[in-house]
């Protein structure tokens, strides 16, 4: 059986291995081999770019509400970029007819199509064409009311919007479209055609040579979720943003497997929103500050792993509650479930949302050890027993009362105070969510208010041997990770904020860590003094 040093010499060996393999993959995504007989002039094997051939093409984005089309039929045309320069950045926008199968929770497509200028696209044999839906289902955002006077926002006054279940999804308007055309010039080996691109390629004989045709893409991460629109049945024109801009092949690569893993996310029931937040890091991100983010990311998923395990093995060791504040135990408990309860009721990202639920379901393991609990069943009915506790934890607890008695007076009027100002003022979408804003305002304001109990414990027993600062430790890492994902995630302000304040407790407790020296005479976190562990060892002659 490994030994806890050993698993976690495993667990850091395994993350290494990662994180090299991790860069090995990325470097073959970016990089790719050009054909090597192209650097002799020779063109057996190599596929070379239509576009060095400098041709004049022009852009064309139809709309219709058939995913496949065959002639110019039943589909309208919204832009044409006539002497278009492949070179040249641009944004223009444009209304779109919305029809009548659309407004009603129908798909409308965009077919953007690049040929030769002068030529319509289905008489072009080397015309190069890519779709995209412009619309999308999601769950419309519950309209937030004042729970006094009932005034809200926006009054929707829609018949469609009154009828409407609040979970039923609806069509959504995606009011932007970006599209990329791969520039360089580069000369592919026909023998090793990367898989990815590949299947955005389209090529043509050209005497004895073949080319490649030029790679039209379409960049799906710039579909955000702010970006999207509500069609109503009375909608019969919206707004559509068509921006182009040229991409490197690095570039193109890496953008075709991000997409990739967003929809693999989508497909294993991640929502739209969800991968928003995804979308957001790529989109919104400078490339080098996102390599960076990637190491950051991997760095806390390690911290965040060891700490639970070190956290859990503190706690499931644990016998004894001499220098631990139990009601500091039991607001983080509290805290934890409200902080998980405000997210869910904000739909944040399930990346947020998945390791909050797993902290709650550990801060309530917590309360049962630390309250000596134990559960039996009598049939269906579970009875909960207490155990009993010493007397250096009694006097433990009169500290921990003692520090709860004075931070009363501060924390209850400023968390009443909080509500009813909110009540009055802000808006919510029902009477639970402004209770759970309420519960979550306090935790996030005064929250680490209840952390001063075990600080104050702590001071009165000049000591901090009974804390787990291995756990501790892991934590403020990810703490300090935590202040910079702030920035990147999009998340509730008033959790941003809280990432900060986690900071400032974290360093009252290294400087009581350095204030009360090690003393070998007291008791650590799992009941035992370095003292009496001696006394047990035989000694040897």
């Amino acid at each position: 059986m490994l030994s806890r040093s050993s698993f976690t010499s495993l667990v850091v060996g395994v993350f290494a291995v990662y994180v090299v393999h991790t860069c090995w993959v990325m470097y073959g995504i970016v990089y790719t081999r050009p054909c090597p007989a192209a650097a002799d002039g020779a063109a057996g094997g190599c596929v070379w770019p239509y576009l060095a051939r400098k041709p004049k093409l022009q852009l064309s984005v139809y709309t219709t509400t058939r995913s496949s089309i065959g002639a110019e039929s039943n589909i309208d045309l919204v832009l044409n970029v006539e002497d278009f320069d492949i070179e040249s950045k641009f944004e223009r926008t444009v209304n779109v007819s919305v029809p009548k199968k659309t407004r009603n929770n129908g798909t409308l497509y965009a077919f953007v199509f690049l040929h030769h200028a002068g030529i319509l696209p289905w008489h072009d044999g080397k015309q190069v064409h890519i779709v995209s839906p412009l619309t999308t289902y999601m769950v419309p955002k519950p309209e937030e009311i004042n729970l006094l006077t009932g005034e809200s926002d926006t009054q929707q006054i829609e018949a469609e919007k009154q009828t409407n279940a609040l979970d039923e999804p609806v069509s959504h308007w995606r009011s932007r479209l970006t599209l990329n055309v791969m520039v360089e010039d580069f000369v592919f080996d026909g023998s090793s055609l990367p898989a990815d691109v590949h299947r955005y390629m389209k090529m043509v004989q050209l005497g004895k040579t073949m080319h490649y045709l030029p790679i039209l893409f379409i960049d799906q991460l710039s579909n955000r979720v702010k970006d999207l629109m509500v069609i109503n049945r009375s909608t019969t024109e919206l707004p559509l943003t068509v921006s182009y801009d040229k991409m490197s092949l690095g570039k193109l690569r890496f953008w075709i497997h991000m997409q990739d893993a967003v929809y693999s996310l989508q497909q294993f029931g991640f929502s739209e929103k969800d991968t928003d937040e995804v979308k957001g890091i790529f989109v919104d991100t400078n490339l080098y500050f996102l390599a960076l983010t990637f190491f950051v990311a991997t760095f806390h998923l390690l911290f965040d792993f060891l700490a639970f395990k070190n956290d859990i093995s503190f706690w499931k060791k644990k016998r004894s509650m001499i220098g631990m504040s139990t009601k500091a135990v039991l607001w983080r408990c509290f805290s934890t479930v409200i902080i998980f309860l405000f997210l869910l009721d904000e739909q944040t990202s399930l990346l947020v949302l998945i390791p909050a639920g797993i902290g709650a379901v550990i801060e309530l393991w917590k309360v049962k050890k630390a309250l000596k609990m134990t559960i039996r069943w009598q049939g269906l009915r579970p009875k909960f027993q207490f155990g009993t506790y010493s007397e250096s934890e009694k006097k433990t607890e009169e500290y921990d009362a003692q520090a709860m008695k004075y931070l009363s007076y501060l924390l209850y009027p400023l968390c009443i105070g909080g509500a009813a100002y909110s009540l009055l003022n802000i808006k919510y979408k029902s009477w639970y969510s402004w209770l759970i804003n309420s519960f979550v305002n306090g935790v996030y304001a005064f929250g680490f208010l209840f952390m001063l109990p075990q600080l104050f414990v702590n001071y009165k027993m000049k000591s901090v041997a009974h804390l787990p600062w291995k756990a501790f430790t892991y934590k403020a890492f990810n703490t300090f990770i935590d202040d910079i994902f702030a920035f990147i995630i999009t998340m509730p302000t008033s959790h941003r904020v809280a990432c900060f304040r986690d900071d400032v407790v974290f360093l009252v407790y290294l400087y009581q860590r350095w204030l009360y020296p090690v003393d070998k005479s007291r008791v650590n976190e799992f009941g035992e003094s370095y003292e009496e562990k001696s006394k047990k060892k035989p000694h040897r002659e």
